[in-house]
């Protein structure tokens, strides 16, 4: 009987070890914020696997994915504001 507790731990030990989740890339491994917002088509395939697959790509590059996103789409944020000449008639 101990014999069969020994092995039954054993094969479930190994069973789970066999079924787990491969790691995520480590983030020394992930591109920068920067890199991504250089690269659209890069990027485009990235945003579109952290939608259909975050938990195996990892909350810190959907996280850059993201962030780089915004650079894209907002620029430095150094562009200042520059009100019409002219205000806008109604």
């Amino acid at each position: 009987m101990n014999l069969l507790r020994i092995t039954a731990s054993l094969s479930l030990t190994v069973l789970l070890a066999a079924c787990s989740r491969s790691e995520a890339p480590k983030p020394a491994d992930l591109p920068s914020v920067e890199e991504l917002a250089t690269d659209p088509v890069r990027l485009k395939e990235l945003r579109k696997q952290c939608k259909t697959d975050r938990p195996t790509m990892g909350d810190v590059l959907c996280n850059r994915v993201g962030e780089a996103t915004n650079q894209r789409f907002f620029g430095d944020g150094k562009v200042p504001y520059t009100p019409p000449k002219e205000p806008p008639k109604f």
